[in-house]
């Protein structure tokens, strides 16, 4: 027998017996709390369930507890709520509520601090609150001078609290991040170019001074350098793409500091053209990028001093660079290429030592490396190489580079 909470007429005491004790099974089905409540609520009120007695009430129970599927003492808790109140209905839910401590006035008198300050962080803020109420007695920051940073932000995301400083945030733009910043590994390759800058200085009178621009390869440590008047896009792009053109060798990776001049987005786009690619000093590493930082003393201080030149004359000193001191300092003059060995073999301790026979040229030091020839730019030989090299003795081409650079600064000297 199948009975349907929607039946028309309710099913009266002797009509619960018989079905209780005949074997047809029952067929109640129930979609949801809210369908059976009524329905239970309909029948123990039809059946005047309160006046019937005790063996009529054990039938209706036994009736209403097979049809609805609650247990015994659900439907003991149903019956004793019709008891009192002549109703089954759900109660609503009553969830814990911690007591109200920071009312509308103190989000009021926070969303006030805020504005004034213009919306600090919580710790910053609850310091505030604190000398408003300690320092400068005022009674109205009592409760807010006791208030958690975390609290702060709980208020900060009330309605109330929207409502009363109505503060808008610009769209900050998407940051793209230039280069990566890292220590290269050339893993014994050349290619591994760091960069640096170095200012000549200024003079209160004359004004601006040149900006020498250092390329250093870090294994054969080959170095080129350029004269620009400012460290500008304007200016360097092109040194950039003449001096990146001159290294006999592959490059494939390019290291800077995180100055400006070198991380912006024309000279990321240049790299990536090349194929080129760009990493930058970590922060706290002083030796990401040491090997150009010393030859900026040990070159090109020692050769151009520190005295103030004028930036008109960078594009002079450029030509001077390109045509002897760049071949000086990668065919002529020797570097040294230091090793780690350890000096203690309990503790690791290591100690860098420079050899008298690691003294060589940049060049010899790439010749040095296996597979030296693996590693020339297209169209680069080392056939050719070896003319610049051999065409003069050290000291007869630093003889004459030295003649040209007196000449360059006695140029320098007479130019207004």
């Amino acid at each position: 027998m199948t009975i349907s909470m929607n039946n028309a007429r309710t099913i009266t005491v002797p009509e619960i017996r018989s079905l209780l004790m005949s074997a047809e099974a029952l067929d109640f089905t129930v979609t949801r709390r809210g369908e059976a409540y009524p329905w239970l609520e309909r029948t123990l009120r039809e059946l005047r369930y309160l006046k019937l007695g005790k063996a009529d009430k054990g039938l209706v129970r036994q009736y209403v507890q097979k049809l609805t599927g609650y247990s015994r003492t659900q439907l003991t808790t149903l019956i004793a709520r019709f008891r009192t109140t002549t109703y089954v209905r759900a109660k609503p839910a009553k969830r814990h509520r911690f007591p109200v401590k920071y009312g509308p006035p103190d989000v009021a008198l926070l969303a006030t601090v805020d504005l004034a300050h213009g919306q600090l962080s919580g710790p910053a803020t609850k310091h505030i609150l604190e000398r408003e109420y300690r320092t400068f007695n005022k009674t109205a920051y009592q409760r807010l001078a006791e208030i958690s940073p975390a609290h702060i932000y709980h208020l900060r995301a009330t309605q109330r609290y929207r409502d009363q400083t109505k503060l808008f945030t610009k769209t900050r733009p998407t940051t793209v991040p230039i280069g990566q910043r890292r220590k290269p590994e050339p893993a014994g390759q050349p290619g591994f170019i760091r960069v640096d800058s170095v200012h000549q200085g200024d003079d209160p009178v004359t004004g601006k001074s040149v900006y020498h621009v250092n390329f250093v390869d870090e294994v054969t440590q080959w170095e080129l350098v350029a004269c620009v008047e400012q460290i500008t896009d304007r200016y360097l792009e092109p040194v950039f793409v003449e001096i990146l053109s001159q290294f006999p060798f592959v490059i494939q990776n390019f290291h800077s500091d995180n100055g400006s001049e070198f991380v912006n987005r024309v000279v990321a786009a240049l790299l990536k053209v090349l194929r080129i690619h760009q990493t930058k000093s970590r922060p706290r590493r002083s030796t990401d990028n040491g090997l150009v930082e010393t030859k900026n003393g040990v070159v090109i201080r020692k050769h151009m001093g520190y005295h103030h030149i004028p930036k008109r004359h960078a594009h002079s000193i450029h030509v001077w660079y390109r045509q002897w001191f760049n071949v000086y300092l990668n065919y002529h003059r020797p570097c040294a290429f230091g090793k780690e060995v350890i000096t203690n073999e309990k503790t690791g301790k290591r100690k860098r030592i420079y050899p008298p026979g690691d003294y060589v040229t940049p060049y010899e030091k790439w010749q040095s490396l296996p597979n030296a020839a693996s590693f020339l730019r297209p169209n680069v030989t080392f056939a050719e190489l070896d003319k610049i090299a051999y065409a003069q003795s050290d000291t007869d081409f630093v003889t004459q580079m030295t003649a040209a650079k007196r000449q360059l600064m006695t140029s320098l000297t007479k130019q207004p």
